[in-house]
């Protein structure tokens, strides 16, 4: 094969606070890995791995600038089956110390979403979008 597969294997996320995140993450239900420790934290998604990171050292890592504070360009989607499952996500999220960004709501491209962001700011899109079905795991069947 030539080219890059189209996967994404482990998203990793510039923290500030590593053990504010990982409790964020696991107030909501996520188990960390074995394999995580004080400097990085590892969470299996079902066939894909959220990474919590120090933001300074991700950056130096990938050879960027650092500047604390801006946006980082980066959002996350959580799929639901429907609108109420999305608004009972936003309100678990809310509870376990999301700040709601954008309250669900009927958008444009004919779906139903809001986002949220973690302790350090990352945003998460939680959507239902009738044009992407979920399997029985909730796993999104076609583009």
């Amino acid at each position: 094969m030539t080219g890059l597969e189209p996967r994404i294997s482990i998203v990793t996320l510039g923290v500030d606070d590593m053990k504010l995140a990982r409790a964020f993450y696991e107030r909501l239900g996520w188990s960390a890995a074995a394999s995580s420790n004080d400097s990085v934290t590892f969470f299996n998604l079902g066939g894909m791995i959220l990474g919590l990171y120090g933001r300074k050292a991700l950056a130096e890592d990938a050879q960027v600038e650092f500047s604390p504070g801006s946006f980082s360009g980066v959002s996350l989607a959580h799929n639901c089956g429907s609108e109420e499952q999305v608004d009972a996500v936003m309100a678990f999220a809310g509870k376990a110390g999301a700040k709601v960004v954008k309250q669900p709501e009927k958008v444009f491209w004919g779906g139903y979403s809001g986002y949220f962001s973690d302790p350090d700011g990352h945003l998460w899109e939680v959507a239902y979008n009738p044009f992407f079905p979920l399997d029985e795991d909730g796993r999104i069947t076609a583009p």
